[in-house]
């Protein structure tokens, strides 16, 4: 819910299929059930917020992949380039399991489950 819905257009635009959270599910739902709902449906998180990391970490997760953006500009207009570089880069490892970190000029990887 904290990233803007003009990121499934960029998505779209190389090929990737995406859904903003607020058209499959509700608004307010905690973060552990978009997690499940992304893990059973085979989606990738992409976030803005911590906790999704802090999900995996806790819960040893081997699943959803999580990006999380770390910028303080995260529309699509700033952050295009970055993202979809790092989607190109690391595809094979998020369809296994990845925790990526992206801010404006690095990313970090750590495969899942953390805490191996």
């Amino acid at each position: 819910m904290n990233m803007s819905p003009q990121w499934s257009e960029v998505f779209a635009k190389y090929g990737w299929e995406s859904v903003h959270w607020a058209s499959v599910g509700d608004p307010r739902a905690t973060d552990r059930v978009i997690m499940a709902w992304a893990q059973v449906n085979g989606y990738v998180v992409f976030t803005h917020d911590l906790d999704f990391g802090s999900i995996l970490a806790a819960t040893q997760a081997e699943s959803p992949s999580v990006i999380q953006v770390r910028a303080q500009d995260i529309l699509p207009e700033r952050l295009e380039g970055v993202i979809v570089d790092a989607l190109h880069q690391f595809e094979s490892i998020l369809e296994s399991g990845a925790l990526i970190v992206v801010d404006e000029v690095r990313y970090r990887v750590r495969i899942l489950p953390l805490n191996r």
